[in-house]
């Protein structure tokens, strides 16, 4: 996800961890962005945040991102964990509310 501002980023960061959507969350930026947007190339310094969770909470995350975000459009997307350590994936198993 980006945001434009840090506090945007900690502000959605706070309500996914309390919502038990996400395990964690890193902060990156600011970071330089430019896309195309309404038919001109725009640039914007933005705020990058990885969080993590489960695969079958993507649509409540994604939904719940949607309501948060200041974007009409938010970047939501999924980068799948090819491999991780075992002790690392329980963690987030256990921290993040149930997918049912």
């Amino acid at each position: 996800m980006t945001v434009s501002t840090r506090e945007e980023a900690e502000n959605i960061t706070r309500q996914l961890l309390n919502d038990r959507l996400i395990a964690c969350a890193n902060l990156i930026g600011p970071i330089l962005s430019l896309y195309w947007w309404k038919d001109k190339v725009e640039k914007a310094n933005e705020f990058l945040v990885f969080m993590k969770s489960r695969q079958d909470l993507f649509e409540r995350l994604s939904t719940r991102i949607k309501e948060l975000h200041s974007y009409e459009v938010p970047e939501v997307i999924a980068i799948p964990i090819t491999d991780a350590l075992p002790s690392y994936l329980n963690w987030v198993n256990t921290v993040v509310e149930s997918g049912t």
